[in-house]
């Protein structure tokens, strides 16, 4: 079992930048790709970024492109989102997952992929 609680939340003017820990515990943080999603009132959760489990390959959604970065820290068992130049459109609760893997460089980009999720943070971006 892996415990996810993200933090960071919180309500930020348009153009302004957050960034959201996800601090896991119960099993070894490095042999976990990690990856962040959001959903926004009455949609689905879409996927935002993921990192794999070394660090070394990211992925992200064509929407964030440019304005966020996924990172992670496996000495905190932490992963992050910095998040930048926000727009309105980015209001959502985010949620951070993991997923058990053998593959250090691999990311995985579907929901459907990750074991294990977090309770989720409150992004709120005023125009």
């Amino acid at each position: 079992q892996v415990l996810l609680v993200e933090s960071g939340g919180g309500l930020v003017q348009a153009g302004g930048s957050l960034r959201l820990p996800c601090a896991t515990s119960g099993r070894t943080f490095s042999n976990y790709a990690m990856g962040w999603f959001l959903q926004a009132p009455g949609k689905d959760r879409e996927f935002v970024a993921a990192i794999s489990r070394s660090g070394t390959s990211t992925h992200y959604a064509d929407s964030v492109k440019g304005r966020f970065t996924i990172s992670r820290d496996n000495a905190k068992n932490t992963v992050y989102l910095q998040m930048n130049s926000l727009k309105p459109e980015d209001t959502a609760v985010y949620y951070c997952a993991a997923r058990a893997t053998d593959y250090s460089y691999r990311y995985y980009g579907a929901s459907g992929e990750y074991h294990y999720w977090g309770q989720g943070t409150q992004v709120t971006v005023s125009s």
